[in-house]
């Protein structure tokens, strides 16, 4: 097959499995080949699993081409986290370096009962921790846009899979910005759904909600193509949402314009690179062409990093302390400072962190009965040399610890507020910039619908997938 199909939308690709004119087996064969000649430069896509993928389409053609789900057969990369049943995962640490689950985690069931075929997994830090993709298993995961850049993380190897086209759609994760953080650094698109719009196997805890599973893709319409088939409820996670009655793809396609949006550069918590508010604040303006009017506004946030830097602890306490006990010699200093941290907390600071969070929510929802969306930059600073294990500092400002420069993201999630990471220009140096999309909770489709707009005015669909840029 013509390597042409990689920079086909996911859209496209999957009209062409319904109509016969491709099968999942020639698209293994083509990714197979991109990988080969591309992810050497990038190392976004470190195990890969063709033989078990081809086991899987085979079976899925023997379906009736009405049966095979809203993908049809379109491969998908799954994050380094997330149990795939007999493929390696690391989970990017090197007390996981060998292990191989015999279960996938139910998202993986449920989208492979849609149609997808699994083919590799995607690097992360490791367990997700940091903003920026690497890990002693396999390293560092490269921007495509500039390697000697951050691709950001935790989803890292998601972002450049989809920016190189080694992936048309691609499963991340995100409880900081890990998902979205990713996408902008990239120029891809990636969106953190509503608590329980993605069900997934319960690990720790049943109410574990700070992080979520979502899509990434290369455009509006393909992200909303792969949350349709991620989302519904299933009884294996209690909190799972049913499925909304009208899909995510026609919410894209419904050509819905927002009347109101607020832009805010910083959310008042946090110092934000001059050039990112920039390129930001002249996208976010450009909704005027649509018919809205657009302020400068924000909910009142101001407890969200004390509230983040707790209950991120906690979860860290509550996943890892064990390791911390047994194998700290071989975790990173940033995950045994989350775990300490965790330990450390008192019953009291968790009820004043989660009374905080109540608050925050509480006010997202005041503030979205004024307004459709909320803009802000996705990131406050633009992609960072990849030697640097996060940003220590912005605009004069030095962060405290390695996760406050990932405020704009996380107040977002402790709000319990979707949001999407669109791409919305470039520096004057060429490296991509993200606009985030934020709606009420439970407003994905209104999120979706207003990102496709904005997409469709900014005219930069189609900038992806490139040939990495390689840099010394």
């Amino acid at each position: 097959m013509s390597q042409d199909l990689i920079r086909e939308t996911a859209c496209a690709v999957v009209d062409k499995l319904r109509s016969g004119d491709v099968s999942p087996l020639e698209l293994l064969d083509v990714l197979e080949k991109r990988i080969g000649e591309v992810d050497g430069k990038v190392n976004a896509l470190p195990t890969l699993c063709f033989d078990r993928a081809r086991d899987n389409a085979k079976a899925l053609m023997q379906k009736p081409a009405g049966a095979r789900g809203l993908l049809a057969g379109l491969p998908v990369p799954i994050k380094d986290l997330t149990d795939v049943a007999g493929v390696l995962n690391t989970q990017g640490s090197p007390i996981f370096r060998d292990n191989v689950p015999k279960q996938s985690d139910l998202m993986v069931e449920n989208l492979e009962g849609n149609g997808a075929v699994v083919y590799a997994k995607s690097n992360t830090p490791e367990f997700g921790a940091g903003a920026n993709t690497f890990n002693e298993v396999f390293g560092a995961t490269l921007n495509p846009w500039d390697t000697t850049k951050s691709a950001a993380g935790s989803s890292g190897g998601a972002a450049v899979a989809l920016a190189t086209g080694m992936a048309w759609l691609a499963q991340g994760s995100d409880m900081g910005g890990s998902l979205r953080s990713p996408a902008a650094f990239c120029g891809v698109v990636g969106m953190r759904p509503s608590i329980g719009r993605v069900a997934h196997t319960p690990k720790s805890a049943i109410d574990r909600n700070l992080g979520v599973v979502g899509p990434m893709a290369r455009n509006v319409e393909d992200l909303a193509l792969l949350l349709d088939a991620m989302s519904g409820d299933y009884a294996d996670d209690p909190l799972s949402l049913p499925a909304p009655a009208t899909s995510f793809l026609s919410a894209a396609q419904s050509g819905k314009k927002p009347k109101r949006i607020a832009y805010s550069p910083d959310l008042g918590i946090t110092p934000v690179d001059p050039e990112v508010k920039a390129i930001t604040r002249k996208a976010a303006e450009r909704f005027a062409e649509a018919g809205a009017i657009v302020e400068e506004a924000h909910p009142d946030w101001r407890e969200a990093h004390e509230c983040f830097h707790v209950l991120r602890a906690f979860d860290f306490a509550i996943t890892k302390a064990n390791l911390l006990r047994t194998k700290r010699d071989l975790l990173k200093p940033e995950v045994i400072w989350n775990i300490e941290e965790g330990l450390k907390l008192t019953v009291e600071q968790l009820a004043r962190a989660e009374a905080q969070r109540v608050g925050m929510t509480a006010r997202a929802i005041e503030f979205f009965k004024n307004y459709d969306l909320l803009l802000t930059p996705t990131t406050i600073v633009p992609p960072f040399p990849i030697e640097h294990r996060y940003v220590a500092e912005c605009a004069g400002k030095k962060f405290e610890n390695y996760v406050e420069w990932l405020g704009i993201v996380y107040a977002i999630t402790l709000a319990c507020c979707p949001s999407l990471s669109l791409p919305c220009g470039f520096t004057a140096s060429g490296l991509p910039v993200g606009v985030q999309v934020v709606g009420a909770p439970r407003a994905d489709a209104q999120v979706i619908a207003g990102a496709k707009v904005l997409e469709d005015i900014l005219g930069l669909r189609g900038s992806t997938p490139i040939d990495p840029k390689v840099k010394a």
